[in-house]
């Protein structure tokens, strides 16, 4: 199989992806966020810190500093707009983290 024939072929399966149930879920909440662009910076600042906090280097006190982020956004996450994205969000990460392990295990590359 050629290179090309490669490529054609995760196009054919990024087509698959975008038909899955779990990406077009994700793609309503992330339309239905961003009906209010206030409140969609204040997720994408959520998920940037929270992205920050979980690949920090220092786990001296790690775990306090996620319980107090997790305090300091209970209340935002219990809108519905935003715990709907962020859960549509997830399901996605984790089906896209399972295919590329699935990928990867399926590959003998050292």
């Amino acid at each position: 199989m050629s290179d090309s024939e490669i490529i054609d072929a995760t196009k054919k399966f990024a087509a698959i992806i975008q038909e899955s149930d779990t990406y077009k879920e994700y793609l309503l909440q992330r339309e239905k966020i961003k009906t209010q662009p206030e409140l969609y910076d204040k997720v994408n600042e959520y998920r940037q810190k929270n992205f920050d906090l979980q690949n920090e280097s220092d786990s001296e006190d790690l775990f306090d500093r996620m319980e107090a982020f997790e305090e300091e956004y209970a209340k935002f996450r219990e809108n519905p707009l935003v715990n709907d994205f962020l859960r549509a969000e997830l399901a996605f990460c984790r089906m896209m983290q399972e295919v590329n392990v699935l990928l990867a295990a399926q590959i003998d590359f050292e």
